[in-house]
């Protein structure tokens, strides 16, 4: 077995584009579960791996990724609205709003 226990992965060692990549997996995943409870741990650990991204493309400043990680926040507050869960949303959308504005 390679792995003893099961633990959250560090996602401080991945690269601001490969958080992207985990989070729209997360959230692809999001949308097409069934269960409203995985889906809204799905959209945590989305929001988890945005943040990350955000993070790490701050410091370096990469235009074209910032405007990809507020298109992901766009998507997974239309995910949480469609879901029911309106306040959530609107934290998403404050959040790509102020990455398109940064």
């Amino acid at each position: 077995m390679v792995f003893s226990s099961i633990v959250s992965s560090p996602r401080g060692i991945l690269s601001p584009q490969q958080a992207l990549k985990l989070a729209n997996v997360y959230l692809d995943n999001a949308c097409n579960e069934d269960d409203d409870n995985i889906a809204l741990v799905l959209c945590h650990d989305t929001e988890v791996s945005l943040y990350q991204a955000k993070k790490a493309v701050k410091r370096i400043e990469d235009q074209y990724l910032i405007k990809e990680i507020a298109i992901a926040y766009m998507d997974l507050g239309n995910l949480l609205e469609n879901r029911g869960y309106p306040n959530e949303a609107k934290v998403s959308y404050k959040k790509a709003g102020k990455l398109e504005y940064e």
